[in-house]
């Protein structure tokens, strides 16, 4: 099975075995999986199992709760509530018989809007990266703009203390599975800790979860996460950031994070081809455990 863009082979009914595609290390540790590709597998085993079309998946949170590794993942799904208009569901991402982690979704039945008008957020006009040439490219394929700077493939271009906004067309998370708009919204939104937390020296925090809240569903392959906020105190970050696409604004992603300063990433000193390969996510190191 071809995996030169895919994050997983699928082995079995609920297994599947981290591909040599290069995106799927991570930075953090040469055996570890980026977490955008976690975060994708969980989202499409739940969506899967219990997607419908007549509910959005309004909401998914995963918990890291330690490293996932280059190993045989085990993904086991329970439906916890199949109400008429709300569905709950989890599910578990096991390694060697270890819970690495925990991603609960919560659907909502798509409905008649109240009556009146509410308040809604305005959205940032922004020029949109030129995509000429980068369509038809294998792979995941990102575009990143801070500051004056103009949109660049580069991420040490932006280690600065701007905001930040990357444009995102992710890989499919399993071989040979394309990528449903949910999953593509999930491995996108994954990208919240990048743009929250990426400074001046690079990225020293790494997220131990990931939240996104979806109105509407992604109407195409392309997402772009924009900073909202950034907030730190003791060693402990909280980022929030909006997910759009042509159409406009759909969705949120929030990720919290732990410093992570000895192993900080600088990507000034990594060589470029490196920084292609880098997972935009990121998981907890075995040094943090399951704190």
């Amino acid at each position: 099975m071809d995996s030169d863009s895919a994050h997983f082979w699928q082995t079995d009914t609920n297994v599947f075995v981290p591909t040599d595609y290069a995106e799927v290390q991570s930075r953090w540790a040469a055996d570890h999986v980026v977490g955008a590709a976690v975060a994708g597998l969980a989202a499409l085993t739940l969506d899967a199992a219990f997607g419908l079309p007549e509910f959005t998946p309004a909401r998914l949170t995963v918990d890291l709760f330690k490293s996932p590794r280059r190993v045989p993942t085990t993904t086991a799904v329970e439906l916890i509530r199949d109400g008429r208009r709300i569905r709950n569901s989890v599910c578990t991402l096991e390694q060697e018989g270890v819970a690495v982690a925990r991603a609960v979704l919560v659907q909502y039945r798509r409905s008649e809007a109240p009556a009146g008008q509410e308040w809604t957020a305005e959205t940032e006009e922004l020029e949109a990266p030129s995509l000429d040439g980068l369509a038809a490219q294998n792979g995941s394929v990102r575009q990143m703009q801070s500051a004056a700077l103009g949109w660049t493939s580069e991420i040490a271009d932006h280690q600065n203390a701007a905001r930040k906004r990357v444009v995102i067309k992710s890989v499919d998370v399993v071989a040979g599975q394309r990528n449903t708009p949910f999953v593509q919204a999930v491995t996108a939104a994954e990208a919240t800790s990048l743009v929250t937390n990426l400074g001046t020296a690079g990225v020293g925090y790494i997220n131990g979860d990931l939240t996104v809240a979806l109105a509407r569903l992604p109407r195409s392959d392309w997402i772009c996460v924009h900073a909202d906020t950034h907030w730190t105190s003791d060693g402990i970050s909280v980022g929030t950031a909006t997910l759009s696409d042509d159409s406009g604004a759909f969705g949120s992603g929030l990720v919290t994070a732990l410093s992570n300063r000895h192993a900080q990433i600088d990507f000034a000193e990594i060589p470029p081809a490196s920084i292609h390969n880098l997972a935009t996510g990121a998981v907890r190191q075995s040094q943090t455990g399951g704190t």
